[in-house]
């Protein structure tokens, strides 16, 4: 079985988690400030490299002003 962060899902997620940044016209600095974290901790997440869980997402879907379901498949 494959590690979730390898899964097409998870490439998914993160797939919607740049479009959705980019559609609210924000950039992974203004982003990591919103969350109190670094830019490359976001940079991190956007590559793939970096789990994230449902807290954290429903985070990213409320700065977006996303439901969590844009997020999954």
């Amino acid at each position: 079985m494959n590690k979730a962060i390898f899964s097409k899902d998870h490439k998914y997620t993160v797939e919607q988690l740049k479009k959705a940044r980019a559609e609210a016209g924000l950039d992974q600095v203004e982003v990591a400030k919103m969350l109190g974290k670094t830019q490359p901790h976001i940079s991190k997440i956007e590559a793939g490299q970096r789990r994230l869980d449902i807290t954290q997402l429903k985070e990213f879907a409320k700065i977006y002003k996303k439901s969590l379901t844009y997020f999954i498949k």
